[in-house]
């Protein structure tokens, strides 16, 4: 039972959900594993924790995924971004059997639909579509998409509760069926997130950046106030063009989490993950610290592991952070590593 390339994990309270997306399932433990290979509680996606196939090997439904891979979950319902079959599913109510069937379905007319954008490959997108939804977060109440493949953020004021629900408004584009995009906006959108202070941030990959807005409701009506990983909101190099990254540059970075007033970076193409203390306040601000290298100029892949990995990271896609501990998808290294903050 062990992941193929792990892109989604997150926290709540003692509950720990992984996103195995290389094997198209979900795993769920309803209490912190106390050992390195302790089973699931709850597999989705599967009819057990050994079948692997996407869409459980053949038609999608109301059970199955393919390549899920951004999660939330307030301990009470679920919310999983099932990318490939473009859209994402909702569970009203706690899974508690293999392979349970989603509530809701976003993105999709039905359970049994999924092309982009709820048509084709080419399809103009609208407030019902989604294409390579990567991202998903919630407060409870309302709900964030990162809608990638259309290089957006859809917003719903509240949860849906039917299929095929039309977002309210769109970060990112002036309105639903645009799909040009300026510089100045999300170019690759594959995660957000909303901090306990109102802050949103959006991990921009194809730009190596980090977008922030102080008030996640201004971002409906201007551009991001701060940028991490770049000078300003028109850079897009690599680690800033330079040959080795810096303590203020990333490389493919693909997720971000608050905790407190703290910034966690997933530095995925750098093989690390940053912390800034605190929230940073202006563009092109320097990490304080870093979990995956020995300094902030070391970018290699798995730095070091001939003797061993205990201290290394392989492209980490997606970070979660709550009460003190911090979940990292090792997503190179096929695992799940855990820290205490």
């Amino acid at each position: 039972m062990p992941f193929l390339a792990p892109r989604g994990v997150f926290l709540h309270q003692n509950r720990l959900f992984v996103s195995d997306t290389g094997r198209n399932r979900v795993f769920i433990w309803n209490q912190f594993p106390d050992t390195e290979f302790r089973e699931p509680d709850v597999v989705l996606g599967q009819g057990d924790a050994e079948a692997v196939g996407r869409n459980a090997g053949g038609s999608v439904d109301a059970s199955s995924l393919q390549y899920p891979s951004g999660i939330w979950s307030d301990g009470l319902k679920l919310i999983v971004a099932d990318a490939w079959n473009h859209r994402v599913l909702i569970w009203h109510t706690m899974p508690t059997r293999h392979g349970q069937a989603a509530d809701v379905v976003i993105g999709q007319r039905d359970f049994n639909s999924n092309q982009p954008n709820a048509l084709k490959v080419g399809a103009d997108p609208g407030d019902r579509t989604l294409f390579w939804p990567y991202g998903v977060f919630s407060d409870g109440q309302r709900l964030w998409i990162a809608d990638t493949g259309n290089r957006r953020i859809l917003y719903y004021d509240t949860l849906p509760t039917e299929n095929f629900a039309p977002a309210q408004a769109v970060i990112g584009k002036p309105d639903f069926s645009t799909r040009d995009y300026e510089n100045e906006d999300p170019i690759w959108p594959y995660s957000v997130k909303i901090g306990p202070d109102g802050s949103m941030a959006v991990a921009d990959t194809q730009y190596y950046r980090i977008l922030i807005w102080r008030d996640w409701r201004t971002a409906f009506r201007q551009k991001a106030d701060v940028v991490v990983g770049q000078a300003d909101l028109n850079g897009n190099g690599q680690n800033q063009y330079g040959l080795h990254p810096m303590p203020n540059t990333l490389s493919w970075c693909y997720d971000a989490c608050f905790f407190q007033n703290e910034l966690l970076v997933a530095d995925t193409g750098n093989s690390r993950v940053l912390r800034f203390d605190p929230l940073p306040g202006q563009s092109n601000a320097a990490a304080g610290a870093l979990i995956g290298k020995p300094d902030f100029f070391t970018g290699s892949e798995n730095a070091e592991t001939v003797f061993g990995t205990e201290k290394n990271l392989y492209w980490p896609f997606s970070i979660c952070a709550d009460q003190g501990r911090l979940a990292v998808a090792d997503t190179g290294n096929h695992r799940i590593v855990l820290y205490q903050l």
